[in-house]
């Protein structure tokens, strides 16, 4: 029987136009009951008697991954047959987290699974817990990626992911002495069920080197041509991770590249007791992909940086054009007019906008196409996602350092910028200071290539993560580009998978909307507003309490586990969970505790109980940040042994923050610290999973808050703090921080206190940096929001005390967000940028049921 490659798509297939294949029959499963004891026997080599929790793990995901193979052979022979345009979704994270439960339900068959287990005496919320997290991204940057690929696979959408295999993750949180210890996360140390490994689907990357020019042809039809020769070579090894949909036979491919050197071991070296040099190559090489986000506070981390972002981005478009190439023949120049419409790629983020170049160097270089003939198609081919305002938070790289890595990269984006600006200069002629601002080499600042604008002059669109960002972006950020190129510069607003965030997060939440409006919400979320009426059903909201003070009591005991803090359940549970950054403001929200500390200790009658939950990373090398947690630690430790405080007040911060983490923390929120400063948070997916999970919010006009507070009614939300124009008028105006630590009692108090050493009496001096921050710059306007947040809370501590008008609150909260599905904010990428349309699944099913019933 011919068959065809399947997720494997095997690197040896060049440009040969292949033969429609014939479907390939897939032996038939066995029942999940029956596959249980034989993947325990013939995957694990365990007995029931000896098994242990991680070889029911183990068990059971090989079960479940049976099921999902199943799929995955399907949906790889269909886009093989049919040759649909096909999305690739480029981003450094992809934040995924655990794989078993998701597979599960996506799969429909976890109810199967559970009762499997139990028939053997063993549990599958055991099971569960053996898995570790996937440390393959941070914060929301990876965890959108990872809901974008979840609705793609549930709406059948021909897709893939490409990222990095990284083997260390960013690093695994530990709290000592209050301070954020950064330790190894060796997520893969018990290996990963959950991934292929590719050896045939490797692919040559270079570094370093040189570029020589010459010329190819005679007289006039000579033409200059360059070689990128003397270059360090790398080898980017293929690891496939399957991605289920919801309710439908799709799975698509996640594609991670790991970095493996072209000479592992040096014998002659080791045989001379060179024991460290014989196999420096090796760990240098392999060092690519160690660790996400490696320091880049030295030359060193830079240059690492740079050579992750090329190495998975360059592998990946040598992968999508070997794969084009196996199903086109090209025999000229014109065959090539196809691949926009067959290839859309998305840059998450500025990580892979060296994507642009690298397709050019792909097409120029290696497949002889006319520099303007291959730009015609990079331009049609690249789409953009911008995740930040500020500046800062852009990446730019020394030209030095880039032409050093990568030569021909920098003669490449040269001429890209030199025909952009020759461009910009004939529509705008005299504008000089226009072309200094949107060049892409930044003159000005010791020379730096701006990747965020070859990003943009590389795209056919780009696009903001929230309707006020989108507006931003036009306004400020990307003006100049707006104006050269209307039209180009659009907004889709991010969302969250109900399967991840309701369905696998919440079970107890989902089982009480089934039981009203049915499950359809799964997979077409705009069903949820079914559940509005009921936020005055006073069964449903009896219930909805119910549901919410379980996951309350849940949480509270994984604290107590990992703390060993016992928590009020029946307090107000306050969360702010997310990165730890200065803009996000986690620093207000401490001020906040103290004040309240303040007001107990003083005597203060009828406030609201409140548990005040941190959670969160703070980068190796950001300083700020760190000073923070250790500032959240050092107030806890005095709130929580405060015998005049009891349980009234306590402050927790939940170690190394992690996607299954957070599946116990949204469900058991009450209130979502949102609190950015206006015009500094691009959008925020954590607010749309707290809303979902019936927490209310408290935040700034910021992000998509203001999206969130349209959908839910203003007087369903707590709003407080300066609008973006107000902070833009307060800075013009000359902000003085001190006006307002001079004219709050209550806030001069707090900071006083920071200050004086209350909470750091064994080194007073500790927050002087904080403290200075606050009252000589205060950049993010901490002050300034101070009295509006503190007024804000009163209104939350006062709801709060009124449960049946809380909890109706909640519910019309979740009853409204249908807008922040992914599925809603992929539909919008696949009807309005990348121009794809679903696969039939059905059609594909029933073509490999006919054939394997022959």
């Amino acid at each position: 029987m011919k068959t065809i490659p399947s997720t494997s798509d095997k690197a040896s297939e060049k440009t040969k136009k292949k033969a429609k294949p014939k479907v390939i029959a897939i032996p038939k499963l066995t029942p999940i009951h029956q596959a249980l004891q034989n993947h325990l026997i013939f995957s694990s080599f365990k007995t029931n008697v000896v098994a242990t929790p991680r070889d029911w793990y183990n068990t059971a995901s090989y079960t479940v991954r049976d099921h999902v193979v199943e799929r995955w052979v399907k949906t790889a022979e269909s886009y093989y047959v049919d040759d649909p345009k096909r999305v690739y979704y480029l981003s450094l994270e992809f934040l995924i987290g655990r794989m078993l439960t998701n597979a599960a339900l996506n799969l429909g068959i976890k109810d199967e699974l559970k009762e499997g287990l139990a028939t053997l005496g063993r549990s599958l919320e055991d099971a569960v817990e053996m898995e570790t997290d996937a440390a393959l991204g941070n914060g929301g940057l990876g965890r959108l990626a990872a809901c974008f690929l979840d609705s793609m696979a549930t709406m059948d959408i021909p897709a893939a992911g490409y990222g990095i295999r990284y083997e260390y993750g960013m690093f695994k949180q530990s709290i000592e002495h209050g301070q954020q210890i950064e330790n190894p996360d060796n997520w893969l140390r018990y290996g990963n069920i959950w991934e292929f490994q590719r050896p045939e689907s490797t692919y040559d990357v270079k570094f370093y080197g040189h570029v020589v020019k010459t010329h190819k042809g005679e007289g006039k039809d000579a033409v200059e041509v360059q070689y990128w020769i003397d270059a360090e070579h790398v080898v980017a090894m293929a690891y496939d991770v399957p991605v289920p949909g919801y309710g439908t036979d799709t799975v698509n491919n996640l594609r991670l590249w790991s970095a493996k050197a072209t000479r592992e071991f040096d014998l002659r070296q080791f045989n001379d007791g060179n024991y460290e040099k014989a196999v420096e190559e090796r760990n240098e090489t392999e060092s690519i992909s160690k660790v996400l986000y490696p320091n880049d506070t030295s030359a060193l981390g830079k240059e690492l940086r740079l050579k992750q972002q090329y190495f998975f981005v360059s592998a990946s478009i040598q992968d999508i054009l070997r794969r084009y190439l196996s199903t086109h023949e090209i025999k000229s120049e014109q065959d090539w007019n196809a691949l926009p419409d067959k290839i859309a790629i998305q840059l998450n983020d500025t990580h892979p906008a060296i994507g642009v170049a690298e397709m050019m160097y792909q097409l120029v270089d290696n497949h002889h196409l006319p520099w303007a003939k291959a730009w015609s198609l990079v331009v049609k081919i690249f789409a953009y996602t911008n995740h930040t305002l500020m500046p800062e938070a852009l990446e730019t790289w020394s030209v030095e350092l880039f032409g050093r890595l990568l030569p021909r990269h920098l003669e490449i984006i040269f001429q890209i910028n030199q025909e952009f600006l020759h461009m910009v200069n004939h529509q705008f002629p005299g504008e000089c200071d226009l072309l200094t601002r949107v060049s892409i080499i930044d003159e000005t600042h010791g020379r730096r290539v701006r990747m965020a604008h070859l990003a943009v002059v590389g795209s056919h669109t780009v696009n903001g993560v929230a309707a006020l960002h989108s507006e931003l972006l036009k306004k400020t950020l990307f003006a100049d580009f707006n104006r050269i190129y209307p039209g180009k510069l659009t907004n889709v607003t991010n969302g969250i998978t109900p399967r991840r965030w309701l369905n696998q997060a919440n079970p107890e939440l989902t089982k009480l909307i089934e039981t009203v409006i049915g499950d359809g919400f799964k997979k077409d979320l705009t069903q949820i507003k079914k559940l509005t009426p009921l936020a005055n059903d006073a069964d449903f909201k009896k219930a909805f309490a119910a549901v919410k003070l379980g996951n309350k009591v849940r949480l509270a005991n994984k604290i107590e586990k990992l703390t060993g803090i016992k928590l009020n359940t029946k307090s107000l549970f306050d969360v702010q969970i997310k990165r730890i950054h200065e803009y996000k403001r986690q620093l207000l929200n401490v001020l906040h505790v103290i004040t309240l500390y303040n007001r107990i200790r003083s005597g203060e009658q009828g406030i609201t109980p409140r548990t005040v939950i941190f959670g969160g990373k703070a980068a190796p090398g950001y300083w700020m940040a760190k000073q923070i947690i250790r500032l959240i630690n050092d107030v806890a430790e005095i709130v929580n042994n405060d015998l005049a405080i009891g349980d009234q007040l306590k402050l927790v911060y939940y170690p190394n923050y992690e996607v299954s983490a957070a599946e116990i923390l949204f469900p058991g929120s009450d209130l979502s610290e949102q609190i950015s400063t206006a015009g500094t948070e691009a959008s925020g997916t954590g607010n749309m999973k707290m809303a979902l999970n019936g927490a209310l919010t408290i935040g700034t006009l910021d992000g998509a808050n203001v999206e969130i507070m349209e959908e839910v009614g203003e007087e369903n939300i707590f709003i407080f703090g300066l609008t973006t124009a107000q902070v833009a008028e307060t800075k013009a105006n000359g902000y003085n921080p001190r006006d307002y630590y001079n004219g709050n009692a209550e806030l001069k108090q707090v900071i006083d206190m920071i200050g004086s050493g209350f909470f750091s009496v064994d080194e007073p001096n500790r927050y002087q940096a904080i403290v200075d921050n606050l009252l000589n710059g205060d950049q993010y306007l901490l002050l300034a929001d101070y009295a509006s947040y503190i007024e804000a809370q009163d209104r939350v501590a006062a709801l709060y005390q009124d449960q049946s008008a809380w909890v109706s609150m909640a519910i019309l909260n979740v009853a409204n967000m249908a807008k922040f599905s992914s599925d809603r904010a992929i539909s919008d990428y696949a009807k309005n940028i990348w121009h794809v349309s679903p696969i039939d699944a059905k059609a594909v099913k029933a073509t490999v049921k006919s054939k394997n019933n022959r």
